[in-house]
């Protein structure tokens, strides 16, 4: 065969199909047929220069003994994306952070409910951040970008649905808000939704929150997050979420349909299945009544379903049969409970749709910590501990949006017993770093500025009991520990999980629902906030979507609730305790000048360091000033307040007054002498020996000695000359002796030994010079410099 060069390819491009549309006054685009072409589908999403590839494939077999929708959804973040290299050791991005975990649930929630009944295969869905602009969030075009990979796939998704932030500023919403839009804003609100069959949106999904100073804005006369407010936000969002329907539904008309796949779709149960076990439990189910307590009614249901299970007469060896009563006993556990609450307004443990349960609350329960408080509705239980600490114990975030590090954290764990189960404590879970997020965004907004109260915090919401709505328990808690603490938040913040039940074209909507009666019915929906604003909602869908004015209604019946559980934490702790905490560490924020913080910090923080040994004491400094001294008492506050001040703001030195100074600077004309904190002055070699002429100062002085020194001149630019004022004696006639040079050495060089640690030591630590010090060395900050004394300038 003959050898030579390869042939020529031609440049081929890979057919590729956009679409793009405006949204308010931003720019969606949609693009396929390029990229990830072997997943079943891949869409490139794009907002600004952020740019998302976002794919969605799926198994072709089921799992054996899986009797739920495996679906997974990973938001992966590049840091290639902002054009950074990742800061782990290896350079390479690890495990997914918070907001990326974030994102994957924002992602899947409104995702989940829309694929078809029984799909059971093992699905993924995968972002990727290709490009990401540090002006335009990549969560929510991710999610738009999923939901058209999907539409283009020939997984069984009963889409598209569309997506979209708005943010309140002014009284407006603005779609699709910046970063910087997002924080000048009072309150941010996603919505997802899809189109119904009559052509109107449903929605599926809420995530919102007041932004970090969305309360002081409020009280500075911006519109508030009310309930109001939020469903003009609700019905704003349907046309955005109409266009961005319509967007996916062209590319999918461009881009061709895929070829369909039959999909193994599960039935848990037969009719005939159904049909019986109805006839045996339904009217023992119904006969139950009402029990409040979980445990009982769980040992009450697993009877009947035992005795069901025996009357159906199936063998031991029939899995496959017992699998299938068993599904159908739920079902009609499930409707019987639904029926009942939409017919008769009566609940499984005696309450009307708009009840509370019993609320118990104590503050200050827990010795040795800021802040606790113990809140208690029902059988859901949580202890919330807060904690104070210095500004640089906030959390440091390496992540490609612009926040950098967050002074409030919110950390909620559920452990098995709190349901009376037996199991493995691995981490935190997906659930838990969300229902903390959920906590932290509720409140956020009412946490002091750093300007008032310079400290970072870490909230712990501990679930011990869980039956129904912990996630809204740790919000009251929290708000109740924070004041225990004598955090002086803007105003107490209470939470109430909604539910509702969806049942022969009826709708009932449940305040405080059990755990039970949200895993059989139709909405989780949290809302929280103030007596006067919202500052977080959560809802999650079971069903295809909701009317927009029902989600309204929720929220007004969530106001009510509200409301009383406000008066109820008022009358336990009606505000913030007077005094913080006795063991919070004491922080207090001072200035000194600009040009002074060098002397504060010291020669690579030296000076700060023995601050903070000697007073015991923690000391933060910023660029323009700022000094915050955290202490563990008044005594070490005051101390180094003195000390930092005393450097900011040197005490002015008394001509005649005698010092007990220490030798910070040795040069060829004289010697720096500290006499005050921050205050130096000249001790020249002409009054270094008394009557006795010296040729190097060295051969007397060294730095770091003690030497007792009376101030004889300050000129009009505050610079101040020494003299000894204990000259050291010579004969007995009183004549000053001052003792001889040292020795010079055999090779005729001198005996210095280049200070107290001999050997030549290196001062330019403290940024001194002396004869052999190079010119260029950086000098030590001080009153009087050293050039300005030399007698040669």
């Amino acid at each position: 065969m003959p050898i030579g060069p390869p042939p020529v390819q031609k440049e081929k491009r890979v057919a590729e199909t956009t679409v793009r549309g405006r949204v308010g006054e931003v720019e969606i685009s949609f693009s396929a047929g390029k990229l990830a072409q072997l997943s079943d589908g891949a869409v490139v999403a794009r907002i600004g220069d952020t740019q998302v590839l976002v794919t969605a494939t799926a198994k072709r077999s089921l799992r054996d003994g899986v009797d739920f929708f495996p679906l997974t959804v990973d938001v992966e973040e590049r840091t290639y994306a902002v054009g950074r290299i990742p800061g782990s050791f290896f350079r390479r991005e690890g495990r997914a952070s918070e907001k990326a975990i974030l994102a994957d649930r924002l992602i899947d929630r409104p995702l989940r409910p829309n694929f078809a009944k029984g799909y059971r295969n093992d699905t993924h869905v995968v972002g990727t951040i290709l490009s990401a602009d540090l002006e335009n969030p990549h969560d929510i075009i991710t999610l738009n970008g999923a939901s058209a990979a999907l539409t283009l796939s020939p997984i069984p998704f009963e889409g598209p649905i569309g997506a979209i932030r708005l943010a309140l500023s002014h009284g407006e919403w603005i779609p699709f808000p910046t970063y910087e839009q997002g924080e000048e804003s009072v309150f941010e609100i996603v919505v997802a939704g899809k189109r119904n069959a009559d052509g109107d949106i449903d929605i599926s999904m809420v995530e919102a929150g007041a932004s970090e100073n969305g309360y002081r804005m409020v009280q500075d006369g911006q519109q508030a997050s009310d309930e109001a407010t939020v469903a003009a936000g609700l019905e704003l969002a349907k046309e955005y979420i109409a266009v961005l329907v319509d967007l996916q539904l062209e590319l999918l008309e461009k881009h061709g349909a895929p070829e369909p796949v039959e999909w193994i779709l599960v039935s848990e149960f037969s009719d005939e299945m159904y049909e019986r076990v109805e006839s045996i439990a339904k009217a023992k189910l119904e006969a139950l009544g009402t029990i409040v307590k979980k445990h009982e009614r769980q040992n009450a249901e697993s009877e009947i379903k035992e005795e069901t299970i025996a009357s159906l007469g199936l063998d031991d060896d029939d899995s496959d049969g017992l699998k299938e009563a068993k599904a159908a006993f739920s079902a009609v556990q499930k409707n019987v409970m639904r029926s009942r609450v939409v017919a008769e307004g009566v609940r499984i443990d005696g309450r009307g749709l708009t009840d509370i349960r019993e609320l118990t609350i104590e503050v200050g329960l827990v010795p040795g910590v800021h802040g606790s408080a113990l809140f208690q509705r029902g059988e859901t239980q949580v202890l919330n501990i807060t904690t104070l600490g210095m500004l640089k114990m906030e959390q440091m975030l390496d992540t490609i949006s612009p926040e950098d590090s967050k002074r409030y954290m919110h950390h909620y764990n559920m452990p098995p017993y709190a349901t009376g189960e037996a199991g493995f404590m691995r981490g935190p879970k997906r659930r838990e770093i969300g229902h903390g997020a959920l906590a932290e965004k509720a409140l956020h907004p009412v946490i002091p500025p750093v300007e008032d109260f310079p400290y970072a915090y870490r909230l712990v919401s501990e679930v011990l009991m869980s039956n129904g709505s912990s996630s809204m328990a740790s919000v009251c808690g929290s708000s109740l520990s924070l004041m225990d603490a004598g955090v002086p938040i803007a105003a107490p913040v209470a939470g109430i999980a909604m539910g509702l039940i969806y049942q022969d074209g009826k709708f009932a909507t449940l305040t405080d629902i059990l755990g039970v009666e949200d895993h059989l019915g139709d909405m989780d929906f949290k809302v929280a906030g103030t007596a006067d604003m919202i500052t977080a909602l959560q809802l999650d869908t079971k069903i295809e979507g909701l009317p927009a004015d029902v989600l309204i209604a929720a929220m007004d019946q969530a106001h009510d609730a509200r409301m009383r559980i406000l008066d109820a934490m008022n009358a336990v702790l009606p505000e913030a305790r007077s005094e913080l905490a006795e063991k919070a560490p004491k922080i207090e924020s001072i200035m000194v000048p600009k040009d002074k913080i060098g002397e504060v910090i010291g020669p690579k923080g030296k000076t700060i360091r023995e601050l903070e040994e000697e007073t015991g004491a923690v000391i933060e400094i910023d660029d323009d000033g700022t000094v915050r001294v955290g202490a563990p008492d008044t005594v070490s506050m005051n101390l180094a307040k003195e000390r930092i001040l005393a450097i900011g703001f040197p005490p002015e030195a008394k001509i005649g007054e005698v010092y007990d100074g220490e030798v910070v600077n040795v040069t060829k004309f004289g010697a720096f002498v500290n006499i005050l904190p921050g205050r130096d002055g000249l001790l020249h070699i002409s009054k270094i020996g008394g009557n006795r002429r010296i040729d190097r100062v060295e051969d007397v002085l060294n730095l770091g000695d003690a030497v007792k020194v009376v101030v004889r001149e300050i000129d009009d630019r505050g610079k101040v000359s020494l003299e000894m004022a204990d000259v050291p004696s010579g004969d007995s006639g009183g004549s000053s002796d001052v003792p001889a040079p040292r020795e010079e050495k055999r090779d005729g060089g001198s005996r210095d030994r280049g200070g107290r640690n001999g050997g030549g030591r290196d001062n330019s630590d403290r940024g001194e010079s002396s004869s052999e010090s190079s010119s260029d060395k950086p000098r030590r900050k001080q009153v009087s410099f050293e050039d300005q004394f030399n007698p040669d300038n």
